[in-house]
């Protein structure tokens, strides 16, 4: 449909408790949906970043999440909600297309189990881990759906540092960055 613009950190739509979704199937959800795609995809190709998205961070208040994962099939969840969380903790650098010039570390559960609706109105439950981030992705993701930021958890004030710091040291190692060149082809497919 369109590529919105990103809200950034200061933008109050960012603080607000999200809405549940009524119908998982109408066409304004649908369509809400394609928005999170692109704009997620134009992120990733312009700027090599880019996982997930949720509705707050384009203005829609809904409980609506895309996450859009590398050689991996697009994945809408609609009311997503946390309903087991691993006693066990990680540590992990985070960021956030709503604030990409800065990175911090954060405390997330190592596991959890989300339940959530499909765009068809089914209802699904996903068991997700350290498997390709899944678990911490989904824990930044819903927590924008309740108008909480990763800045909000993070670790040590002492691990917040600028992109260009996290890209000259730590990149390489982590998941949260497609390289640019690679997030162009990505986005080339897609065409």
């Amino acid at each position: 449909m369109s590529i919105r613009p990103i809200l950034q950190l200061g933008n109050p739509l960012l603080r607000e408790k999200c809405s549940r979704v009524d119908d998982p199937t109408s066409p304004d959800i649908r369509d809400l949906v394609r928005d999170l795609a692109d704009t997620l995809a134009h992120s990733r190709a312009t700027t090599g970043y880019g996982r997930a998205i949720a509705a707050p961070q384009i203005g829609v208040l809904q409980r609506v999440i895309f996450l859009q994962l590398p050689g991996a099939d697009p994945w809408p969840l609609i009311n997503p909600e946390i309903i087991a969380r691993s006693n066990e903790n990680v540590v992990v650098w985070d960021a956030c297309l709503s604030f990409l010039s800065i990175f911090m570390k954060v405390e997330r559960h190592r596991e959890i189990t989300v339940l959530y609706q499909t765009s068809e109105g089914d209802t699904r439950e996903f068991k997700a881990g350290e498997e390709r981030n899944y678990s911490e992705l989904l824990q930044h993701e819903i927590d924008h759906l309740d108008g909480i930021l990763a800045i909000d958890r993070v670790t040590d004030l002492k691990t917040i540092i600028t992109r260009e710091e996290f890209e000259k040291r730590y990149r390489d190692a982590s998941p949260y960055a497609v390289p640019a060149a690679a997030a162009k082809t990505l986005s080339n497919d897609r065409n």
